[in-house]
């Protein structure tokens, strides 16, 4: 079967997760990929981008490209490289049941040396291996580092109120701005005779909202009042770690029945 026999899928794909980090933008890939089609021979049918991590199953775009392939739209996919098409084994075992049933006739990539046979197929395999081996590496590298981060007392997350985040030497620094109200919050609830509504209220007067802009009521008061981080320390996993950031307050942190002492 001659490629202008079949019918073609252009497929491109970039999320922006650490993984395509260094992948040919979509617009890139297009371009590519049409004057590749165009020096192969191949009949394009339709072009689908999609914008999505392929970590995990569930893509859409993806999803609906091989349902239109199962009802016979067309039997050819062209993308950049297999790890555009799968990076985990769910995804990459569809595409060879597609090849195996005889609905996918072809897969083409500039990248990528690909033939419809037992040899094909088995070198395909092992790209969807590599490529869902790249993701697993990357993700347990990327949780060892937070590991060690925590424990050097870094908040390997976004400051709470109060704090910010100082993207030039990636540490939390205090909102001398912020830091002031918090603090005063601190000192109102540990006097043990104002309400939590009248804490919340006190941060509205004072134009302190959520990191979303919304006003903060009850529930982030709460929550605020019992963060660890205003002390100095955070809690990471379920943990409590020692952190390098500079405490607003001084207090026991603990439910008022045990009564909190702030200075």
């Amino acid at each position: 079967m001659d490629n202008l026999s079949q019918k073609f899928f252009l497929y491109a794909r970039k999320s922006t997760d650490v993984e395509d980090k260094q992948v040919r933008s979509i617009e890139d890939q297009i371009t590519e990929l049409r004057a590749f089609a165009k020096q192969e021979n191949l009949n394009i049918i339709d072009e689908l981008m999609e914008k999505q991590s392929a970590k995990i199953p569930g893509r859409p775009i993806f999803n609906d490209m091989l349902n239109r392939i199962e009802s016979g739209e067309a039997n050819g996919i062209l993308a950049w490289h297999p790890d555009r098409l799968a990076r985990n084994s769910v995804d990459g075992g569809q595409i060879i049941y597609l090849l195996d049933c005889g609905h996918l006739a072809m897969l083409k990539f500039p990248t990528f040396w690909m033939e419809n046979t037992s040899q094909g197929k088995f070198m395909l395999n092992i790209a969807f291996g590599q490529s869902k081996y790249y993701v697993d590496s990357l993700s347990e590298n990327t949780k060892r580092g937070l590991r060690q981060k925590v424990k050097r007392g870094e908040y390997p997350s976004l400051a709470p109120v109060g704090y910010i985040n100082d993207s030039r030497n990636k540490s939390v620094v205090v909102d001398k701005k912020q830091a002031p109200v918090v603090r005063k919050a601190f000192e109102l609830y540990a006097q043990g005779d104002q309400r939590l509504e009248d804490i919340g209220e006190f941060l509205a007067q004072h134009k302190l909202v959520s990191k979303s802009g919304k006003r903060i009521h009850i529930s982030r008061a709460t929550f605020i009042l019992s963060n660890p981080f205003y002390t100095g320390l955070f809690r990471y996993t379920g943990e409590i770690y020692e952190g390098k950031h500079e405490p607003i307050c001084f207090c026991s942190n603990k439910p008022r029945k045990n009564q909190s002492h702030c200075h």
